[in-house]
């Protein structure tokens, strides 16, 4: 595996947690492509724009976001992560936590910046 390759996944998925922990909207913007599919752990199939509108809005607010365990497999211009963590916060006003597993796809655009193009959570029983 390419040690370049892999520090630039871990430093995106260190500026994708504390994005998501301040609802940093101009850096989740940056960071997720503009064809993202997420799917959450409900089942729900969302895209950049309801992602960035539920931080905007204050819909969606994350208090903690604690990594326990992480997985990066690099298949060129593509890296898979597989991210276990500890969450709490907020969606529509209702507290919740638990611990999550995040599987997310990193590909390097065309201006070579590496952009979240597809996501995936489930609990963690």
């Amino acid at each position: 595996m390419d040690n370049t390759v892999e520090m630039q996944i871990v430093e995106a998925e260190e500026r994708l947690r504390v994005a998501m922990l301040g609802s940093d909207v101009g850096e989740l913007d940056a960071l997720l492509a503009p064809e993202l599919i997420f799917t959450n752990h409900l089942g729900g199939v969302i895209g950049k724009e309801d992602d960035l509108a539920a931080h905007r809005s204050a819909m969606v607010e994350v208090h903690e976001l604690t990594p326990s365990e992480r997985h990066i497999r690099i298949y060129g211009d593509v890296a898979i992560v597989s991210v276990r963590v500890h969450l709490s916060g907020c969606h529509a006003g209702v507290p919740s936590q638990g611990d999550f597993r995040f599987t997310r796809v990193w590909a390097l655009s065309p201006d070579r910046v590496w952009r979240v193009v597809a996501g995936h959570s489930g609990l963690v029983a």
